[in-house]
């Protein structure tokens, strides 16, 4: 600290001032406290020298603040307004982001590939902003720059240097994937000996197709170009790799090629992967036969041979799912001696069959209570198609699990003749046909394990169908708005980096919290800026906040933060740990 001397006509005064910085490092000074003029000191303080008097209080006070933490003692002027046009709340809850950011490394890959193209702008700022926005504020290109500016960091980034960065980031893709699936390995266990594999598609506000915007099956039945995602994610839940690829493609093929990439750049080689019916091709489970592979994936009862049919839906020869293995052949049971209003058990039969050359065993469980679940929604179906007979123009029979699909339609008369009315009734032969196959699911393998292991593996699909469902959902990965190949394929870089951050963010607080309530708290972390001072938290402070803060390794959740303490924490966040 030292002091300030105003001299004017009439009189000379002091305070005591200090040089602070912020953490941007713009240098600026701050009065700590003033001292009055040189009668009102001799008057306090007679026969001293008033300069020298000021400056070994100042002295003292220096040598004060080194001894002892002191409490910060603010001055507001109720009568000054503030500044125009100045924002004073900053978000912080992406700092905890940003410390997953650092500890992938992806500032050193982003050091690389800036090396590598010799660009000028900074590709680890546009990164990361991209990533914390898509978390935090989902929104166009432009929005994100926009809404950046409530992040405690400023940023200088231009737009145009923002859409030149998507361009890199589409070639780099691949290298950036391999290098996070490295890197996360020191933050996380990453159980690679089972992948899930799975595809979605996202659509375009246009109507024209071009490129990998073309029509096809839309998920979501919109008449919009759709692009289509192939995703793996390993047995962790964590998202290993990912492809892009034209709306209108069939999703069977999309497997081979993702998973030879993970073989060579991942040096994976033994693992299992896991499929639903619809990618579950006898090309890819061919394929997944081959080497120390293997596959579990669904198998639609329904589509099995006649004689696996009838084999699958035969009351006798059922086993209770749990049972320990020396009592498996003492219990059959037969599924019509059950109470199927009650029971809540889980049943199975196995075989192995063979398909051009590909054994595989074919696993059969039927569940009494998923029974009761699925008959109860074809009921409230049932109901709605009844309700939708008496508004004909209201029936439409183009998705597969719409209502309608229940109603038949009559266009002629008995007589054989073109009728000027359609006459509509419920299709009694499809009800029965669906119902037959309620409470039953299969599962096919090449795997040795118990029916029971193998369930198990397949019902952890779940982790991916939420994924997507956060990706769409929290994360707004559609509509796209971008045109071009390269800027599409980057920006679902951007949403994979993104939802692999959330994910480890997850695993690190033991998945304490659902999804909305990690983004809502991040979003809502603000502090108000205290000019020369600190920051003073405006959020609500929880248990959630409490285990980033321990988790992490830092806090902002004091009265105050000040300036040299947040600029410490954004020196330790920048430290890969």
């Amino acid at each position: 600290m030292r002091i300030k001397k105003s001299i004017s006509k009439n009189s000379v005064s002091y305070s005591v001032i200090e040089n602070v910085r912020d953490i941007h490092g713009k240098s600026t000074t701050k009065v700590v406290e003033a001292l009055g003029n040189e009668q009102e000191i001799l008057e306090r303080h007679p026969g001293v020298d008033p300069e020298e008097w000021a400056r070994a209080y100042a002295k003292k006070l220096t040598e004060e603040k080194k001894k002892k933490t002191e409490s910060v003692l603010i001055k507001y002027n109720p009568n000054k307004t503030i500044t125009k046009d100045t924002s004073r709340s900053f978000n912080v809850g992406y700092l905890f982001l940003k410390s997953l950011f650092h500890q992938l490394k992806l500032d050193k890959i982003c050091e690389g590939i800036s090396e590598r193209h010799h660009f000028t702008y900074d590709l680890k700022k546009i990164l990361s902003l991209l990533i914390y926005m898509r978390i935090l504020h989902p929104t166009s290109k432009k929005g994100t720059l926009e809404r950046a500016d409530k992040l405690l960091e400023k940023h200088e980034v231009e737009p145009q240097h923002m859409y030149r960065a998507l361009d890199i980031l589409a070639v780099e893709s691949n290298v950036i994937e391999k290098a996070v699936y490295k890197n996360s390995t020191a933050i996380v266990e990453r159980k690679t000996e089972l992948l899930y594999y799975d595809c979605t598609n996202f659509y375009f506000e246009i109507e024209e197709e071009d490129g990998l915007k073309q029509y096809g099956m839309s998920k979501e039945n919109r008449p919009n170009p759709i692009v289509q995602m192939g995703l793996f994610l390993d047995g962790s839940g964590l998202p290993l790799a990912f492809v892009i690829n034209p709306g209108n493609q069939n999703e069977q093929p999309t497997l081979k090629p993702l998973e030879k990439r993970i073989l060579k750049d991942f040096k994976l080689s033994k693992f299992v992967v896991c499929t639903d019916a619809g990618l579950s091709s006898y090309e890819n489970r061919l394929y997944n036969s081959m080497n120390k592979r293997a596959f579990v994936t669904t198998q639609s009862i329904k589509k099995l041979k006649k004689h696996l049919k009838e084999w699958a839906l035969d009351p006798k020869g059922w086993k209770i799912a749990g049972q320990e293995p020396n009592n498996r052949k003492k219990k059959v049971i037969n599924l019509n001696d059950l109470d199927m209003e009650k029971d809540s058990q889980v049943y199975y039969k196995e075989r192995w069959i063979k398909e051009n050359d590909l054994e595989q065993k074919l696993i059969v469980t039927f569940s009494p209570k998923h029974k009761r679940y699925q008959s109860s929604i074809r009921k409230r179906q049932i109901e709605r198609a009844q309700k939708k007979m008496d508004h004909p123009s209201t029936i439409e029979k183009k998705q597969a699990n719409s209502p309608d699909r229940f109603i038949q339609s009559k266009h002629i008369t008995e007589d054989g003749e073109i009728a000027n009315k359609s006459s509509h009734s419920l299709n009694s032969n499809k009800i029965k046909e669906e119902a037959q196959f309620d409470g039953f699911y299969g599962v096919c393998t090449n795997l040795e394990s118990t029916p029971e292991q193998i369930v198990k593996i397949n019902q952890r699909r779940w982790e991916i169908e939420e994924s997507f469902r956060i990706l769409k959902s929290e994360m707004r990965t559609r509509p796209v708005f971008l045109q071009k190949d390269e800027r599409i394929k980057a920006h679902f870089l951007v949403c994979f980096l993104s939802l692999l951050i959330f994910r480890l963010l997850e695993k690190k607080i033991d998945e304490s919290a659902t999804c909305p309530e990690i983004i809502e708290t991040l979003r809502n972390m603000n502090v108000l800026e205290s000019t020369s001072e600190g920051y003073i938290p405006t959020y609500t402070r929880s248990d959630l906040t409490d285990t980033l803060h321990d988790v992490f390794g830092f806090r902002t959740d004091t009265e105050i933060v000040t300036i040299e303490k947040m600029k410490k924490i954004l020196k330790q966040i920048k430290k890969h740990k």
